[in-house]
């Protein structure tokens, strides 16, 4: 069995490196992998607090040098930053691993890729859509149902909960309805549940996504383990 895990960067790196949350992440899995020979883990990390700062800078930098090309390059060279923080972050994530993860970090979801441990590690690929794309195409790969979606919310809303005070939490909903909520575009950056891009793709493949607390590891187990759990199911 595969677990395909798209584990935000907000979760790894909110602003610096969540070393506890590591440490509690890596016991887990190893705990799991040990009771269960056949299991398997993919995550695939996200850029976190390093992508936005940096990509905030680039921003902030290249205005006030008023390069004539930055309304041009903004998105991409945005996308590029932001992907290298994916692969500065997953890098951690593979290395403490240690021997669990043999292969060197992912970075290309579409080429041929043998599993060559009991986890592996993946990051950004390129410009046009977030890391959640790349699970979704780990998951096609590996033939694994289900992408779960680790960030810093514990559900899906009908609308910003910040900005709406009327939003409600959601438990199931279907692609059509939350692609609705999302959008059809991906910007660097966007601050959506799931990337609208990786949504498209999740839809036609019939790959169905959970979304979840990171930090509640506890939770997480009760959805690799098929039991009831605090979070919405996108299928």
């Amino acid at each position: 069995m595969i677990i395909v895990i798209s584990l935000g960067g907000s979760i790894v790196a909110p602003d610096t490196v969540d070393k506890e949350y590591l440490i509690a992440l890596y016991k887990m899995a190893e705990n799991l992998l040990l009771k269960n020979n056949n299991l398997k883990f993919i995550f695939v990390v996200g850029g976190g607090g390093p992508a936005r700062a940096w990509q905030n800078s680039y921003v902030s930098v290249t205005e006030s040098v008023m390069r004539n090309d930055i309304h041009i390059n903004k998105n991409e060279q945005s996308d590029w930053i932001g992907i290298m923080a994916t692969r500065l972050n997953a890098q951690l994530v593979k290395a403490i691993f240690g021997e669990w993860c043999p292969q060197d970090v992912i970075v290309d979801p579409t080429k041929e890729i043998k599993f060559t441990g009991r986890v592996m590690v993946a990051a950004g690929w390129k410009p046009g859509f977030s890391s959640d794309n790349d699970a979704v195409l780990l998951a096609e790969k590996f033939k694994a149902g289900t992408v779960i979606n680790l960030s810093n919310i514990e559900k899906v809303y009908s609308a910003d909960p910040k900005k709406d005070p009327s939003a409600k939490p959601i438990d199931n909903i279907s692609w059509k309805e939350f692609r609705l909520l999302v959008g059809d575009e991906w910007t660097p950056g966007k601050n959506v549940p799931f990337d609208p891009v990786a949504s498209g793709r999740a839809e036609k493949s019939g790959i169905q996504v959970i979304c979840a607390a990171g930090k509640d590891l506890s939770n997480l187990e009760k959805i690799i383990s098929g039991k009831d759990f605090i979070g919405t199911t996108i299928s």
